[in-house]
Formats: structure tokens, sequence, C-alpha cells
């Protein structure tokens, strides 16, 4: 007689099974497993192995928060353009905060990081509800918007820092973003609960619902009932939340803070979204098909860098690699259409 399992699945097995489920998770779980085989092949002895991973691990995790950050807002149908550069604002603020307190002496060096993080947060919530506030209520193309914005908040982070560094936080500050926990990088244990609370907030409450809702086609979901302003509010909100998150990882692995940190994210965190399978149209999109997407080209970047290729080859690479996925799924939302008539 078969035996019945009566135990709950646990996290792991629901992301098995959603893999199992979702043709495009396949492929993407095809891609990495033979990307991590091809760079084996080509760094043997370099790229399998411990050191290698973990500092993986130090990178992604920045890359990955901004990523999950910017796929939620494209899940709607819009973008944040300004990711990067309020990440950057939020944490050089907390960055200029931490220096003074720490040069002032009157305070611990726990009370100093806990002031500089929330510091960094509330400038975080504030940008998200800047973009939040012209993209829902005064109906300003979240594109144009959140480009305005970019320039606003590196404006005022080039202002703050003169172009040059800030640095002169105390010493504890650094283990955030250089510190391990039984060999795993703290960054990388904060990056899979960010991941968590991500993939909760969007797959298992109502406002995740709406999310998909509105990205769908948010004037019949206004006419439904929700309440899509505040809706996309939080959309935005939780985008610049991401991003303090990472500007706290960033400035705690470089130990300083600078306006131009973190440049090169913004595309690629468009690239990782639109490669896990989230539609730039808006209305689909899952969290665990970004988290698989960074991986991948963590994965091309690290292996790239460990064979000597050029920095700036990895970026075309990267490019290429989102033009071709919006040409593919272009053509076959175009094909799809064609078949329902």
């Amino acid at each position: 007689m078969e035996k019945v399992n009566n135990n709950p699945p646990t996290i792991g097995d629901r992301v098995i099974q959603g893999i199992r489920k979702d043709p495009r998770m396949v492929f993407l779980a095809l891609v990495l497993i033979g990307l991590i085989v091809l760079m084996s092949i080509l760094a043997p002895g370099r790229f399998l192995t411990v050191r290698n991973f973990k500092n993986m691990g130090f990178q992604m995790a920045e890359f990955g928060i901004l990523a999950i950050g910017m796929s939620v807002v494209i899940m709607t149908g819009g973008i944040n353009l300004s990711l990067v550069s309020s990440s950057m604002l939020g944490a050089i603020v907390g960055a200029y905060l931490m220096r003074a307190l720490n040069q002032a002496g009157t305070m611990s060096d726990w009370s100093i990081i806990l002031i500089g993080i929330a510091s960094i947060l509330t400038v975080s919530v504030l940008c998200g509800l800047v973009n939040g506030f012209f993209v829902a209520y005064v109906g300003v193309v979240p594109m144009l918007v959140t480009l305005g914005t970019q320039t606003v908040f590196n404006g005022i982070s080039l202002n703050i820092t003169r172009g040059s560094g800030i640095s002169g936080f105390p010493k504890v500050f650094q283990k955030i973003g250089s510190g391990t926990l039984f060999d795993i990088p703290y960054t990388l244990l904060i990056y899979i609960v960010v991941i968590l609370i991500a993939w909760y907030l969007v797959q298992k409450t109502p406002w995740g619902v709406h999310v998909y809702m509105v990205g769908g086609n948010e004037k019949a979901t206004r006419y439904s009932g929700v309440n899509t302003k505040k809706v996309l509010t939080l959309v935005y909100v939780f985008s610049a939340v991401m991003a303090g998150i990472a500007g706290i990882l960033m400035i705690s692995r470089y130990n300083s803070a600078k306006a131009d940190y973190g440049s090169s994210y913004t595309m690629m965190a468009i690239a990782a979204t639109v490669l896990g399978g989230t539609d730039i149209n808006g209305g689909s999109g899952k969290v665990w098909g970004t988290v698989m997407a960074v991986l991948i080209l963590q994965v091309l970047s690290s292996g790239f860098n460990i064979i000597g290729i050029n920095r700036n080859i990895t970026d075309i690479v990267t490019g290429l690699i989102l033009i071709a996925v919006l040409s593919i799924n272009h053509f076959t939302s175009k094909e799809k259409i064609r078949k329902s008539k």
C-alpha cells in the first residue's frame, strides 16, 4: 500500500513544483546549468571554486535586489529608470549622516548604523512616493517621470558629494557587505530573505493580485473597484525600498558612497526582468523568474571576468540578450494573437 505524505509542502517543494509547471522556468534552469558547465570547461579549476561562488554571492545580492524592484514595476506596465540613482541618493544621505555622527564620537557604532540605515530607507521611500505620485495621480508616463527623477536624484547626489566619495563609517558597518556567516556572505543571506518577502507579497497577497491586474488592464481594474492609484504608488515605493536595501549593501561593500556606484545595474535589472519572463507590457511575471535570470547574468559576468574577457563585452552581451528576448516575446505575442483570431 502506497504511503500517503500528509506533511505540507515546504517552500523548496513549491519552488520545484513551480519550475516544473512553467516551461520558461525549465528553460532558464537549463540555460543556467549549460552556462555553468561551459564556464567550468573554459576556466577549469577557477570557475567551480568556493572562492568564486562566494564572490558571486557578494556581487549578486545588490544586483538581484534591484532586479526584483524593477520587475514589480514592469509587472504593472511601467518602468523605473531612477532605480539606481534613488539607491545612491539614499545611500549618500545615510553615508553623510553616519560619517558626521562617527566623527562626533558621541554615539555607539550600532546606534550610528541604525540611524544611517533608517535614513537611507526613509530617503528611498520619499523617492518612491515622488515617482508614484506623478505616475499614479498626475498620470505622466512612467518612463518620462523616472527619467526626470533619475536626473534630479543624481544631481542632488553630485551636489552633496561634489563628485567624490563619502567614507568614514563605523568599522562594523563594513561587515554587512563583506562579512560571512558559516562562510556564506551576509549579503547573500539578506538577498534570500528579500526574495522570500517579495515572492510572498507578489504571489500571496491582494496587493500582488492587483499589481498583475493593473498591468493587464488598468482601466478595467479601476472600474472593478480597486484603488489603482494606491496600488501603483505602493509599487514605486516597493521598488525604491529595494533600491535602498541594495544601496546599503553597496556602500557597505565598497566602504564608501559615490553617485556613480552601480551605474550599469539599471540596464542589467531590466534585462534580468525580461529574461525572467516578465512581460515588458505588464500583466505577467514571477519573482522566481527574475531570480533565475539574475543567476544566469551573474554566472555570465563572473565567467567572462575569470576568462579575461573585457567588461565592456559583458555589457554588449547583456544588451544583445535583452534585445533578443524582447524580439522573441514580441513575435510570440503576435503569433498568439493571430491564433486566437
